[in-house]
């Protein structure tokens, strides 16, 4: 595969396994140099977005506050492999192929914590944009949604390789968790907000203007 421009000259797929492989690039640097750069991917052939240079998100992370009582957010501490841990996240998930992100993010949610999901569909939609994760590692991006959760959590639709206690947090219990646990950076700074918005208006923060 060759790139439009000369930056990349050749893409080699290093991988053939499902939901993320590993690509060996063929580049050329800044000083006209050649070298191999490797990154990971969701994406297969033409469409991979160092080709297409399009931002289409492959998943979604959820912002969620409970309904009933603003002043505590949903999280999920969940077992992952990488850290051979558990650690501190909103809920998330992958997109079904042609799945509308809302759809994505209310299905997901309650996959991963058996709550339902009532969307915000409030502030500046450029917020619910995708954003790129790790950007030296993967091309993946996500899209974060907002909304209200209800129910009680429980974890009947979960797969079984999914390991996941629901958290549902206070303000204390957010600082704790910034001070003593592993958190993942998006899950962190959604924190940040979280500890910082006024729970008669949980959302203002997605005010721009």
């Amino acid at each position: 595969m060759m790139d439009r421009d000369n930056k990349i000259l050749k893409i080699d797929k290093m991988t053939d396994n499902p939901f993320l492989n590993m690509y060996d690039v063929t580049a050329r640097n800044c000083a006209g140099g050649i070298f191999h750069y490797y990154f990971a991917s969701r994406g297969e052939g033409e469409n991979l977005k160092c080709l297409t240079r399009e931002n289409t998100p492959e998943g979604i992370m959820i912002y969620a506050i409970l309904k009933e009582d603003p002043s505590k957010v949903v999280l999920v501490k969940q077992y992952r492999y990488p850290i051979n841990d558990f650690v501190y996240e909103m809920p998330a998930g992958l997109a079904d192929a042609g799945e509308r992100m809302e759809t994505t993010a209310v299905r997901e949610f309650h996959e991963e914590t058996g709550m339902t999901l009532e969307l915000y569909e409030g502030g500046d939609p450029a917020l619910r944009n995708a954003f790129y994760t790790t950007v030296g590692l993967t091309d993946e991006s996500v899209s974060v949604l907002y909304g209200f959760a209800a129910g009680n959590p429980n974890g009947d639709s979960r797969e079984a390789t999914e390991d996941i206690e629901v958290v549902i947090a206070d303000r204390e219990e957010a600082k704790r968790i910034l001070r003593e646990e592993k958190v993942a950076m998006k899950c962190a700074q959604s924190l940040i907000h979280f500890l910082h918005a006024d729970p008669e208006k949980p959302f203002a923060f997605l005010d721009m203007d």
